[in-house]
């Protein structure tokens, strides 16, 4: 079992690793790449191809998951992401990179749940906490370290090796997958497909609500229309891609609004804090390095998370997460001239120690309170709801930055910020702890219709 779990884990890691660089590698390179290939008018569709997709088939593939099992799907994912990355590093055009960001976008969507999927299946309660900080800490590197890793690519070699760099790693985390023996025996039943091609098509379009600078409220109401005919198909479908029943668990609904209005509130943080500081007059590079503290917090509070489920439950876990992260955005709503790089970047340390607490309770949640075949689409809809909050929260933000001179438009963004984080605050007292996270791992089916 050591060497099954091995095998996996080396997977997971080397997947979650060049999914999450791949996320912002491009953020200092585009630049030099749309000046290179044509086509300024797609700039912003390079970065919104990959994110609509990397978010739109997350929940898919973590309930086929639950249907067909996790190797089969994961592995699927891994080479689908190949594909895109080796497309991605032939590109002649920005349109074929947009298309290609698209492919690679839909393989990081489909590799993307399987760390925390699998990690639920293999460890017990206690230790799940470990091994989803170092995952969740990987993102939080990754977010400082891939923009630099992308302009040492361009600056030593060419462009085209922020992409094609994947394809061995690739290769290597689909050979280890091979070994492993599968621990989840899937329940299978017919795919959905109507139902996941509306979800798929409705969350894409309110995602490309927030990039697109024309027609947005036509791109929004057709989003939110074809959710709508989502909803009436899903309550019709004997295995609906997003099992509706999981909403009548009460922990488990909190759990995801909880989610979404957190990471709506200040996940977008880390686009915003460097600005500042290079208003400031710190370097680009100092300004990313203000960005550890909240990898640093997130490591401190995740790893032993897991323990203090079983200690001390859900609520009060959550409720102090929360409170931390208000702490946070009321000490970022006093950023000015004045407030220098040590006090920002605490400031995103107790901001790490908060979404660090939350990520991996909820997480924990999402497994605990559902039963084993339906864990897969809890978890993926959990992460699901983070970043469709963190989509939404980086766009109010963007916009409330722009009203007004910088410093107005700073305080407006965290003042934002820590009005959300009340509203996630209240979500708290609708989550009840009723058996210990040991015990719920199995809700019994009558439970759950």
């Amino acid at each position: 079992m050591r060497s099954r779990q091995l095998f996996v884990m080396v997977s997971i890691v080397l997947t979650t690793l060049v999914a999450s660089i791949d996320a912002t590698i491009t953020n200092t390179t585009m630049p030099i790449i749309a000046e290179e290939l044509g086509g300024y008018s797609l700039y912003a569709w390079s970065f919104a191809a990959y994110m609509i997709f990397a978010t739109v088939l997350t929940p898919v593939a973590g309930r086929i998951s639950d249907l067909y099992g996790r190797k089969k799907i994961f592995g699927f994912g891994i080479l689908f992401f190949l594909l895109g990355s080796l497309l991605c590093g032939l590109a002649d055009s920005m349109l074929q990179l947009v298309i290609y960001r698209a492919v690679q976008g839909m393989g990081a969507g489909i590799m993307t749940p399987f760390p925390l999927i699998i990690a639920g299946d293999l460890f017990a309660v206690e230790k799940r906490g470990r091994i989803q900080a170092m995952f969740s800490a990987m993102w939080g590197v990754s977010a400082v370290v891939a923009p630099l890793l992308g302009s040492l690519f361009v600056e030593l070699a060419s462009w085209r090796w922020i992409f094609l760099i994947n394809i061995p790693v690739c290769i290597l985390a689909f050979a280890f997958l091979l070994f492993y023996k599968e621990a989840y025996e899937p329940r299978k039943s017919p795919i959905d497909v109507w139902g996941s091609v509306l979800f798929a098509a409705g969350v894409s379009l309110l995602l490309a609500a927030t990039t697109v600078e024309s027609h947005v409220w036509l791109y929004a109401v057709s989003g939110a229309l074809l959710l709508m005919l989502f909803w009436a198909v899903e309550k019709r479908h004997a295995s609906p891609i997003v099992p509706l029943q999981l909403f009548r668990i009460p922990a488990n609904k909190w759990m995801i609004i909880n989610s979404f209005l957190t990471c709506a509130a200040l996940f977008g943080t880390s686009s915003y804090v460097p600005l500042f500081l290079q208003h400031e007059n710190y370097s680009v590079f100092m300004s990313g390095v203000s960005l550890l503290g909240m990898s640093v917090g997130w490591m401190a509070c995740s790893v032993p998370a897991g323990r203090w489920v079983l200690r001390y439950g859900y609520t009060r876990l959550m409720l102090i997460g929360n409170l931390t992260l208000l702490a946070s955005g009321i000490m970022l709503m006093f950023l000015s001239p004045a407030t220098g790089f040590i006090y920002v970047t605490l400031a995103m340390t107790v901001q790490g120690v908060g979404y660090g607490l939350l990520f991996t309770v909820t997480t924990i949640g999402a497994q605990q309170l559902v039963r084993s075949d339906q864990s897969g689409i809890s978890t993926s809809l959990q992460m699901f709801s983070r970043n469709i909050g963190t989509a939404i929260g980086v766009t109010v933000m963007g916009a409330l930055l722009l009203r007004g001179e910088f410093m107005e438009g700073i305080r407006l963004i965290f003042l934002y910020g820590t009005l959300v984080c009340l509203a996630g605050l209240a979500t708290v007292w609708f989550i009840r702890d009723n058996k210990q996270p040991s015990e719920e791992r199995q809700v019994p089916a009558e439970q759950l219709h």
